[in-house]
């Protein structure tokens, strides 16, 4: 059966429900993630928020500290899966090089049977106009493509990801063109859920001692769950909450993580600028694009396109080889058709002899033998001769090979001048 995308896909990401998920290969993270944000929760509504109830003057207000509590936990999850479980803008592998760009260095070139043949050489870098001024784009060797502007290769991920900022472990997921927003949604409202916690945590300890008119000492013996909640939002604060400070920074000027760390010190200009207003409405009231992958599609096999045969000098070779075994088998042919024709051609002069021997005048016999002699002698340089130079024949590709030899009387005729003489 033909496989999906999400079954032969060649980076490192992990898809369940049949390829609707994607997450990164430390996608297990997230477990430890929902178990941080869950537990506290959990211990806040049994310890905290419950005994808390009927503490206002309206009998049941105080439901509504334990329903935002769980309604905010909830969409601080669902915020969480949408960070770590949509595509953050991958950029699709090519099958081969992009065929536009290739060139050939004729310096760097490579012995091949013993001919130089010039090397595939690919730019490392090329040029496009992002705001009427020319950045660089670099080559990715794995993903065969030219990276448009502000995208980078995650080496976790192994993948090229458009506008990338950083690659996450605690959600799990590169974080991209696609899932930005949600990210740093989820971060703040980490950190206001901190800050709610703590809030309500201190407020539970201020009743205590309000109710039994002691001091703090005895409020936290009473409930020790405030306390390890209050220092458990203290300590998260100072990630969340700066993690909150900095992307809010990095939003107003228009930067990545990526890009702040690698060209904080090239004092380069930020083509990407749009004012600080324009930034913000860039990142929060902009379409986020579709994605450019069908994880669920079926794969395509792509046709073979037709090549332009490339002759290599092993080749050549091969060929000049086939042509002289040819050549030399032509030639055998004809010494076996020239000592039949020989043979032939005596044979025929003897009969020819002896049938005029009773009334033309006598002959030697030695001088019969000496005439055979020279004429095979004579004939045989010149039908040899005839064989070597045969012509090669550029349409057919072949030797033609002469098979006629001198006919009978040709030599009866030097027989004559012979008797004569």
């Amino acid at each position: 059966m033909a496989k999906r995308v999400y079954q032969d896909w060649k980076g490192s990401n992990n898809f369940i429900l049949g390829g609707r998920l994607i997450f990164g290969p430390d996608g297990r993270t997230l477990l430890v993630t929902f178990s941080l944000i869950v537990v506290p929760v959990i211990i806040f509504c049994i310890f905290v928020a419950r005994h808390l109830r009927h503490q206002f003057s309206s009998h049941n207000a105080g439901y509504a500290i334990l329903v935002v509590a769980i309604v905010f936990t909830i969409y601080v999850l669902v915020l969480l899966l949408l960070t770590s479980a949509r595509d953050p803008g991958i950029i699709p592998r090519n099958s081969h090089p992009p065929e536009e760009d290739i060139r050939y260095d004729s310096s760097l070139s490579v012995e091949i049977g013993g001919r130089q043949t010039p090397t595939l050489q690919f730019p490392r870098t090329k040029d496009v106009i992002v705001n009427g001024i020319p950045v660089k784009v670099k080559y990715c060797d794995t993903c065969m493509l030219y990276r448009p502007p502000r995208c980078s290769h995650c080496s976790i991920c192994n993948n090229c990801v458009e506008r990338f900022d950083h690659h996450c472990p605690w959600v799990g997921q590169c974080i991209g063109l696609r899932n930005y927003r949600y990210f740093f949604m989820f971060v703040s409202s980490s950190t206001l859920l901190c800050i709610y916690v703590f809030a309500i945590s201190a407020f539970y300890i201020k009743v205590l001692m309000d109710d039994d008119q002691g001091t703090v000492w005895k409020a936290m013996k009473k409930s020790p769950a405030s306390i390890i909640l209050m220092a458990y939002c203290f300590i998260s604060l100072w990630f969340v909450g700066g993690l909150t400070g900095f992307h809010l920074y990095l939003m107003g000027t228009n930067q990545t993580t990526y890009e702040n760390f690698r060209y904080r010190s090239d004092n380069r200009v930020n083509v990407h600028d749009r004012g600080c207003f324009g930034n913000f409405f860039e990142v929060f009231c902009t379409e986020i694009k579709p994605s450019k992958n069908n994880f669920r599609a079926f794969v395509r096999e792509e046709v073979q396109r037709p090549s332009l045969p490339v002759m290599r000098a092993t080749d050549i070779e091969d060929r000049s080889m086939d042509r002289r075994a040819k050549v030399e088998d032509d030639l055998d042919i004809g010494e076996d058709l020239l000592k039949i024709s020989q043979r032939r051609n005596i044979e025929e002069l003897e009969e020819d002899i002896r049938s005029r021997g009773s009334s033309g005048p006598p002959h030697n016999t030695s001088e019969v033998d000496s005439y055979i002699g020279i004429g095979s002698d004579f004939r045989a340089p010149t039908i040899r001769s005839e064989a070597r130079h045969s012509s090669w024949d550029r349409r057919s590709g072949s030797w033609d090979t002469g098979t006629e030899v001198p006919s009978i009387p040709t030599v009866t005729e030097h027989r004559g001048n012979i008797a004569q003489n």
